[in-house]
């Protein structure tokens, strides 16, 4: 039973079970004393439009958002920011006052971390990114203000990868192809990004990058931060590649969301070391 008094933040996607979204969101609300609780559910995609019903019925206080929901959800809620407008995709729902309005806090969450940890310039650069689903939506609207030298697209499916390839207002080059081609994309880029859940637990074997034609010069990041290191970033530090891990984008996503939600900017540094705790206690079980 919900506790009326506590104010309750849901994760819908699916799958959810890998997310640490709960435990560092919770141990937020702890320290802080805020009564609140967040709940993750998963949430099958035929399901989705009354699971967004239940937010509302339930008086949920927000949500997060992940794959695969992110764009099906917009027709379902009653508002979306001007990012959102932009982007396509939602990761964060707020309530104001029965009202459920879409935020997207992925492509902000994910520029702070690749420009802070890296500490390189996106001037003039040769992006590669590989997906096409709402994370990608959001990154390449975000990369897009960026002074890039041309962006690639790939994807499964083509028609996904042009959507967001012509929805973008750039002064570079874009292209895109099918994932198949991923050899004829990979050596020339300056910087790979993974924006696929390829490589996430419990699939850490998996990768779509071929490990030889990674080299020294470049930059592959990933958006999976469940492992810390997947397959592909391990494989890309073996080749001499720069690498950069999904957890500065998971934390400073969730900071722009958790702030949203309760109007206090959180302890970033705080949020880091409960996430790493948690990915920690999955090594030992």
């Amino acid at each position: 039973m919900i506790n009326n008094d506590i104010k309750i933040i849901g994760l819908i996607g699916n799958p959810v079970k890998h997310s640490k979204s709960p435990q560092m969101h919770n141990a937020l609300f702890a320290k802080l004393n805020l009564k609140y609780e967040y709940l993750a559910f998963n949430v099958a995609a035929g399901e989705l439009e009354r699971a967004v019903a239940g937010l509302k019925a339930l008086n949920f206080a927000g949500a997060n958002v992940t794959v695969p929901h992110k764009v099906a959800i917009i027709p379902y809620l009653d508002a979306i920011s001007p990012e959102v407008v932009a982007i396509g995709a939602v990761n964060t729902v707020v309530n104001k006052d029965g009202r459920l309005v879409g935020y997207n806090t992925d492509g902000a969450g994910y520029l702070q971390s690749l420009l802070t940890e890296t500490g390189i310039s996106l001037a003039d650069k040769s992006v590669l990114i590989l997906g096409a689903g709402g994370a990608t939506r959001a990154i390449a609207y975000t990369l897009a203000q960026e002074p890039l030298a041309e962006l690639t697209i790939l994807n499964r499916n083509l028609d996904k990868a042009a959507a967001i390839a012509n929805n973008l207002s750039v002064n570079f080059p874009t292209k895109i192809a099918i994932i198949d081609e991923i050899n004829n994309f990979v050596a020339e880029a300056d910087i790979i990004i993974n924006t696929t859940t390829v490589g996430m637990s419990p699939h850490i074997n998996q990768t779509l990058v071929p490990q030889e034609l990674i080299h020294a010069g470049q930059l592959v990041s990933d958006i999976v931060y469940n492992p810390l290191e997947t397959r592909l970033l391990r494989e890309a530090a073996e080749q001499g590649a720069k690498t950069h891990s999904g957890l500065g984008m998971f934390i400073n996503q969730g900071a722009i969301a958790f702030e949203k939600w309760t109007g206090i900017t959180p302890d970033t540094d705080f949020m880091r070391e409960t996430v790493l705790a948690a990915l920690a206690e999955n090594e030992d079980d």
